[in-house]
């Protein structure tokens, strides 16, 4: 019985998670790690893909590209992916952390087979103030409000507990979001 047990839970498992890999950018050759939860593939690293505009990396010191990813203006994270992949909504967003809180992955080591690897890298606001590097996780989706604000996906660690959050207004009617011109990271979904 243990073992019928054993291969059920295994065939579950398996069932949410078809996979991990890498991801070559043909753009500028960087390498990403990227695992599939429920059909769905996601960068488990956060971009570094550097457009012409739009974009800064934590304190200005190239070093932190490697690590932390490059941070994004909203207009220029829309078109930040590569060919094949697209900034995700924040419906993916939820799915993808309902999925993980399910599986107490958030933040785990990448070998992991359920691990996101939030890279805290912190966010540049409108004023250009960088903060909350090693603190916290700013992402993009693709989800606008109006012409000021969009949608963002935040993890944070407060008192060493993590605080996931989706400013959806699908969840809360009155919700600003943040404005466009601050500059967080992205992960990208295949197409």
């Amino acid at each position: 019985m243990k073992k019928i047990l054993s291969a059920f839970i295994f065939i579950i498992c398996f069932a949410g998670l078809s996979g991990q890999g890498k991801f070559t950018d043909k753009r500028d050759g960087n390498v990403y790690n990227i695992i599939s939860f429920s059909g769905v593939t996601w960068m488990t690293d956060n971009l570094r893909y550097k457009p012409v505009s739009g974009t800064s990396y934590l304190d200005n010191d190239t070093n932190n590209i490697s690590v932390y990813g490059v941070l994004y203006d909203w207009e220029s994270a829309k078109k930040a992916c590569p060919a094949g992949w697209h900034l995700p909504s924040g419906t993916e967003f939820q799915t993808l952390s309902d999925f993980l809180e399910q599986k107490e992955s958030w933040g785990k080591i990448p070998s992991d087979p359920y691990a996101f690897n939030i890279q805290m890298g912190g966010m540049q606001d409108y004023e250009g103030v960088f903060s909350e590097m090693d603190e916290s996780g700013y992402y993009w989706t693709s989800t606008e409000y109006n012409s000021k604000d969009a949608e963002y996906f935040s993890y944070l660690l407060i008192n060493e507990m993590p605080i996931i959050d989706i400013s959806r207004k699908a969840d809360i009617g009155d919700i600003r979001g943040t404005e466009k011109a601050n500059r967080y990271s992205v992960r990208c979904v295949k197409n």
